[in-house]
């Protein structure tokens, strides 16, 4: 049996994070969704909804685990028995970022691999970023996440009111 972590923040989890996973599980045996609970950057959901929402998306779907964590993901990859670390990659720019993780990653734990799976085209332009500001401004989600998902951030921007798009960092969707 080789587990795989698929570690991420996921806020909010997407039609994009789901396809990794679920093309993740058909190459291991289990695949752990592991949500980070201390990221460096600002979020919109804390990590129990966080939590919440990729354990609804994963209903039903045999092999695949949900659960936080908040350590190194290496040490969280050794605490759960997992030998490879997923990720995914979207675009050339993410290959950066994503390369020097992994080597870094390979460099605290040479016996953790990490394997990056290429998006599916229809998930290429899909990030939680994108996802975020489109629902801040009251756009349409329904086709990027589960409809559980468009509920919270509805719900979300309903609670931050009219300075709910100052809390998401626009970039230019409202151009």
């Amino acid at each position: 049996m080789v587990r795989a972590v698929f570690p991420g923040t996921f806020d909010p989890i997407h039609n994009g994070h789901i396809d990794i996973a679920l093309r993740a599980r058909a190459l291991f045996s289990e695949v752990v969704v592991a949500v980070y609970d201390k990221p460096l950057k600002t979020l919109l959901f804390p990590p129990d909804e966080r939590l919440e929402m990729a354990r609804i998306a994963f209903a039903g779907h045999d092999g695949i685990i949900v659960t936080g964590y908040s350590e190194l993901t290496v040490e969280f990859c050794r605490r759960m028995g997992a030998k490879v670390i997923v990720r995914g990659l979207r675009v050339f720019s993410d290959f950066e970022h994503e390369f020097r993780m992994a080597l870094s990653n390979h460099r605290l734990a040479p016996d953790i691999e990490v394997m990056a799976l290429i998006t599916s085209e229809e998930h290429s332009f899909l990030s939680g970023t994108t996802v975020r500001e489109i629902a801040s401004l009251g756009g349409d989600i329904s086709s990027l996440v589960p409809p559980h998902v468009d509920e919270a951030l509805r719900r979300r921007f309903g609670e931050l009111g009219e300075d709910g798009a100052g809390v998401v960092p626009l970039t230019e969707l409202r151009d």
